[in-house]
């Protein structure tokens, strides 16, 4: 495992120990055997971390069900033996980001299967809205599911948002700067002559925010006439949910943004019982 997920698994224990576990600290010092066991279905994502949480106090991990692996209730993800002081303290940090990971990747799935059904070439991607301090395990949870991750920092890639044009004045002088020293650019856009401006003016990708269906068709169809459509990638995003993607990602575009899937979570609910 990288240096970077390690690091911060050890800044989750360490919020959460805070001095240590006096509570656990009052038990004997033994060893004991524990499972953590799915409460609904869902689909695993993070017991990789989960494992490096247990191993780094000391503790054996068993993995049951690996990431990506779709459970139902009272299935055992993992066995754990160590001390008791050890996994009773681990348990919380384990069960919080497991409850995390699983509940975006489960959302992810879902929303994945219904743009599937009618548009399998539709990518799925997930935001930069995400949980403080958690992005990676945030995104690395999309991957899991199914989707992409997208940029995870600003470094990554030039994204050309409606503040960047307000402050430069021009949309079109300001791709043709970024174009001169990065070669991936992508554009967001609120409306269809913005939309033929960044395809002409050499943007790779062009994202539509709060377009409806009807606005991104007549956009798409524009942009073929004019010989551009195969120039760029389309992403749409804004106001897009699990309810309404199914009309979204048969209007011809290539990339979907989600937000909700990193922003609105709802864990998977797991637990840890002691044998």
């Amino acid at each position: 495992m990288d240096s970077r997920p390690k690091k911060e698994l050890a800044r989750f224990l360490v919020e959460d120990l805070g001095k240590g576990d006096i509570t656990s600290n009052l038990l004997p010092r033994k060893k004991i055997k524990a499972r953590i066991i799915s409460k609904q279905e869902g689909i695993v994502a993070g017991i990789n971390y989960v494992k490096e949480i247990f191993l780094s106090k000391g503790c054996k991990v068993r993995i049951i069900k690996k990431d990506g692996s779709k459970v139902k209730p009272n299935q055992t993800i993992c066995e754990i033996t160590g001390l008791a002081q050890s996994i009773l303290s681990c348990e919380r940090t384990a069960l919080n980001l497991l409850s995390r990971m699983s509940g975006i990747a489960t959302k992810t799935k879902k929303i994945i299967q219904k743009i599937n059904s009618v548009s399998p070439r539709v990518k799925l991607y997930a935001t930069r809205k995400t949980a403080p301090g958690l992005r990676f395990f945030d995104k690395e949870a999309v991957k899991i599911g199914g989707g992409e991750k997208h940029r995870m920092t600003l470094d990554q890639m030039v994204m050309i948002k409606d503040n960047h044009i307000s402050v430069s004045g021009s949309l079109s002088n300001l791709i043709v700067k970024a174009r001169k020293k990065y070669k991936k650019i992508e554009v967001e856009v609120e409306n269809q002559e913005d939309a033929f401006l960044a395809a002409s003016a050499g943007a790779n990708i062009i994202m539509l925010d709060n377009f409806n269906p009807k606005e991104i068709i007549n956009t798409v169809n524009r942009l073929k006439k004019a010989n551009l459509r195969k120039k760029v990638r389309l992403e749409i995003s804004g106001g897009i949910n699990e309810r309404n993607i199914s009309r979204f990602a048969k209007t011809g575009i290539d990339m979907i943004s989600v937000g909700e899937i990193t922003n609105s979570v709802t864990g998977i609910d797991f637990s840890l019982e002691v044998s």
